[in-house]
């Protein structure tokens, strides 16, 4: 049960902002923003002060009360990319600011949030520091010194592949576009495009299999001859949309020429308007992909009603569909292929139709996964960019590891690691002598070069080489999932081959799913182990953690979802001085390899470290032991900027442990027995293999979606609601429910068992009401897939609206007519106490006579801590330029008066009486500004 009252409104914060000398009011240089002003203007020079703590650089608080807002404003712009951008204090995400038109700076709502001066403020997206040079994985992240990079492993020691899917094939191709009615999707205000480019192939015979593309989150809007680019949706008069469907046009050419009908849709009214969905924008995504698909199934039933582009290639098969997806576009064609096996909530989804194709498996590139809820039932291969300075966490990982036993695993799960690869350049229109657009490479290269991502290093890939082995890699998802061609396996689940048609690249891969049978997964089976630990992929702890602050680099599969620590996401971590210390792993119940004719490891090891040799035995139930080789493992070239502790895949037969006699259907006990002086290395599972790519059934599944609901507090009495969870779907299932304190931001997490039908997620909420004035309440609460489940909309919960009226302000005097060096004082007072801070700011205007009060009258110390610098020469208060002074007025909760303080000096000037006038403006609930009442001060001479 959680209990909302009005007053956990500031405890609900993840800051605390310094209190003010009980109740007195101090001054701030920046005053309150027009209500829904796009942000902007230079970094805020230090001085910006929340209650007389100085904020670091570019940071700065605008407005006040519910207008109160954190500002971050970058000194060059910040593109428009995939990641999230992300506020921090300390390793606490205080959420997720909306960017200004100006692309260089932040804001996000404070409301009753506090801030004192030693709090650490971070802006990071997807773990990359955006206000400060150099890695950030962490606050606690101290860089290690860039090692060399090491020579990329010539491609001649890597087996050529029995056949190369990225060859062309035989047909002739054709293309066009179609652009078709906008469609209305939920939550945003304006219509999304339906807008797509068609390549097909002209001449090949019967119903070809369908391969649909989706671009990512990146600027919408162009103006020709400028580089300016918005996100803004529709596009401004004198602008153009970006073109961004447009930049797959090689590997739509490429499959095409295999016989293909492919399709590259637009989305950039989505990426105009994500920002107000709680999910990113992935079930939009989903929507719009969908909506594709139906016209295309309708035109298939009546080719005469299609379009021209679609008419001039050869006819579309809908039961053997390919969705690739670029960034959050990859994010968005998983969420097609989960909402295609079992339909959303109705009032959440933009398509409500029948589903007439069948999805045959996904590549997301380079993608986000904001939910973390990976179609475990749809083969995918997901390609995970060295070099991507965008989703730098890669956190795409999760595609591979976030479907281990959630259902049969019968679906092959793939991850390629392209060395020297960026994020934008898979697509050629965000790739710069491409575009037609303003485009950039989002690794973003400064003073110091970095020795593996820099362009002209030997690891890095031109946009070409980028670009031909990003369509090879496509083509042999294609030639894997959608013909059926088990020969393309070997390019993608770890068994170490390549094709020539990809260049020049260094293109890894492993896998789960398909013919593997689980043995030692930490974190999904009860295990212990001696002469290692086990380790948290995601903890507060150091000590727990798989990967230290200190480690000068991250991992992909260590990337933070949204809470910390999180429960069944762990490895083995192994450390040695000496060769020959085994760090043994023993399951609770005996598993089998039966059937089994290698057993794969997936072992990550330092970057750039070559030669880490593990001895690899098994134990089966009996205590007989058996030996059954030795592997090498390799590190991927990286450096501090990277996300390069990747896990290698390697394999040793199990023909030995036959020979000996073992029980294969009764094995306990792995044990890895390192061969080098000293090292580190992390086991993240270990399975039954043999080769083959089975058919793949979707496992009857419940669907969990959380919604948010959003209640008035009352005026009185107490009401419990619930979290509003909706299970659909079949059979039962097993999820991870997250429930987020708002009085401490502390989280609990529980399994859950769920069936369609029943209640099985209650999260109540106690709403106790009232008739003080308050901020409003959030109460999150978010799952994941367990077993048996899969997730839609992962996130949402309950908000208490306040429906209070805010008290009055007024001003009374307590000091206003003082001679010089005295301080002016004015005692601000509420009609009624409040639950939550009262605040406000007080303006300085002209007076109506005498002489104007200047900041030479002030004392001078205390102005250069509220101006930065005093100004030269002297100036009215009314007259101060950049904002004037503005002093912040604060009433804490529960109390009903503060008091304004306004310190002067003693100048020895011989002068007449100076006056001001100022006034009181507060801010509702609707951070709409509540002008208050003006008043005066007098300041004299000194006898």
């Amino acid at each position: 049960m959680i209990r909302a009252t009005r007053g956990v409104a500031a405890a609900a914060a993840l800051l605390a902002f310094a209190s003010v000398t009980s109740g007195v009011a101090s001054a701030q240089p920046a005053g309150p923003p027009s209500p829904g002003a796009s942000p902007g203007g230079p970094s805020a020079a230090p001085g910006s002060r929340p209650g007389g703590a100085e904020l670091p650089e570019g940071w700065r608080l605008t407005g006040a009360g519910a207008d109160r807002q954190l500002v971050w404003t970058s000194r060059e712009p910040v593109p428009m990319g995939d990641a999230r951008v992300a506020f921090h204090a300390g390793d606490r995400l205080l959420g997720h600011p909306v960017a200004g038109r100006d692309g260089r700076s932040f804001r996000l709502p404070l409301g009753d949030t506090r801030l004192t001066e030693a709090t650490g403020l971070r802006v990071t997206a997807a773990g990359r520091r955006l206000d400060a040079p150099g890695p950030a994985r962490s606050a606690r992240l101290a860089p290690s010194a860039p090692a060399p990079a090491p020579a990329a492993e010539p491609g001649t020691r890597v087996p050529v592949n029995g056949v190369d899917p990225g060859m062309p094939g035989r047909y002739r191709t054709v293309g066009g576009e179609y652009d078709l009615k906008s469609v209305r999707l939920p939550g945003f205000p304006e219509p999304v495009e339906m807008r797509a480019r068609v390549v097909g192939p002209a001449d090949a015979p019967g119903k070809r299999p369908v391969a649909l593309f989706l671009h990512g989150r990146h600027g919408t809007c162009y103006t020709p001859g400028t580089e300016e680019v918005t996100g803004d949706w529709p596009c401004a008069a004198g602008s153009k949309p970006i073109p961004s469907h447009q930049g797959y046009l090689r590997a739509q050419r490429l499959l095409a020429s295999q016989g293909y009908v492919t399709l590259s849709i637009s989305a950039n009214g989505i990426n105009g308007q994500d920002f107000r969905a709680e999910d990113g924008g992935a079930q939009a995504r989903s929507s719009l992909i969908r909506q594709h698909l139906a016209r295309w199934a309708a035109w298939s039933a009546e080719r005469a009603s299609a379009p021209a582009a679609v008419r001039s290639s050869s006819a579309a098969d809908l039961s053997r569909v390919l969705l690739v997806g670029h960034s959050r576009g990859g994010e968005g064609v998983n969420r097609a292929a989960v909402d295609s096996l079992t339909p959303p909530p109705a009032d959440q989804d933009g398509y409500r139709g029948p589903v007439r194709w069948k999805i045959l498996g996904t590549v997301p590139i380079g993608p986000t996964i904001f939910g973390n809820n990976p179609a475990a039932d749809v083969p995918s291969m997901t390609i995970l960019p060295g070099c991507d300075g965008d989703v730098s966490d890669l956190q795409g990982q999760n595609f591979v590891d976030g479907t281990r036993g959630v259902s049969r695993g019968a679906a092959l799960h793939s991850a390629v690691y392209m060395v020297g690869a960026n994020h934008n350049f898979f697509n050629s229109e965000w790739t710069p002598g491409q575009a037609q657009a303003p485009a950039f490479d989002d690794f973003m290269s400064d003073e110091q070069r970095d020795p593996v991502c820099s362009p002209g290093t030997r690891t890095r890939l031109t946009a070409a080489q980028q670009q031909t082995a990003g369509a090879a890699y496509i083509a042999a998802a294609a030639r894997l999932f959608v013909a059926g061609d088990d020969r393309a396996r070997p390019l993608l689940d770890g068994t170490g081959r390549r094709m020539p048609s990809a260049g020049p690249v260094r293109a890894l891969s492993h896998a789960v799913g398909a013919h593997r049978r689980p043995a030692f997964v930490p974190g999904s089976s009860a295990l212990t182990v001696s002469g290692g630990r086990l380790c948290a992929h995601v903890a507060p702890d150091s000590d727990r953690a798989c990967l230290s602050g200190d480690a000068g680099g991250a991992s992909p599969h260590f990337a933070y979802w949204e809470a910390a620590p999180e429960p069944g996401r762990d490895a083995v971590a192994m450390t040695w001085s000496r060769p020959g210390t085994p760090v043994a792993v023993r399951s609770a119940r005996p598993v089998s390899l039966a059937g089994s004719s290698s057993l794969a490891l997936r072992v990550i090891v330092p970057p750039n470290t070559t030669g880490t040799e593990l001895d690899v035995a098994v134990t089966d139930a009996s205590g007989r032991r058996a030996q059954l080789g030795r592997v090498r493992v390799d590190g991927v070239p990286g450096s501090e900027r990277t996300t390069s502790y990747w896990a290698r895949e390697v394999r040793v037969p199990l023909s030995t442990a036959t020979r000996a006699g073992l029980d294969l259907k009764r094995v306990t006990a792995l044990d890895l027995t390192p061969r080098g002086a000293s090292g580190r290395a992390w086991l993240m599972d270990a399975w039954g293999w043999r080769p083959g790519t089975p058919a793949v059934s979707p496992a009857p599944a419940a669907r969990v979606d959380v919604g948010r609901l959003t209640v008035a507090e009352g005026a009185s009495g107490v009401r419990t609601y619930r979290v509003p969870v909706r299970v659909s779907g079949r059979g039962s299932g097993q999820v991870r429910l997250f429930v987020a304190d708002p009085a401490s931001g502390e989280q609990t997490s529980r399994v859950v068992t769920v069936r369609p039908g029943r209640q099985d997620i209650v999260v109540p909420v106690e709403v106790r009401g009232n008739d003080r004035f308050g901020n409003d309440v959030t109460y999150d609460a978010f799952v994941k897939a367990v077993r048996g489940t899969v997730v839609g909309s992962h996130r949402g919960g309950v908000t208490v609206r306040n429906d209070d009226p805010m008290p009055k302000a007024g001003v009374t005097p307590v000091a206003d007519d003082v001679t010089e060096g005295a301080p002016l004082v004015w005692r601000v007072t509420l009609s009624a106490p409040a639950d939550a801070e009262i605040s406000g700011h007080i303006e300085f205007l002209p007076p109506a006579d005498g002489t104007e009060l200047t900041t030479a009258d002030l004392d001078p110390t205390w102005l250069r801590e509220q101006l930065g610098e005093l100004p030269s020469p002297p100036v009215p208060l009314s007259g101060i330029p950049f904002g004037g002074l503005n002093l912040p007025v604060s009433v804490p909760a529960g109390a009903t008066t503060a008091e304004v303080i306004l310190p002067t000096a003693r100048d020895g000037v011989r002068e007449p009486v100076e006056s001001l006038r100022a006034r009181l403006t507060t801010y509702d609930a609707a951070w709409e500004p509540v002008p208050g009442p003006e008043f005066t001060g007098r300041v004299r001479d000194a006898a």
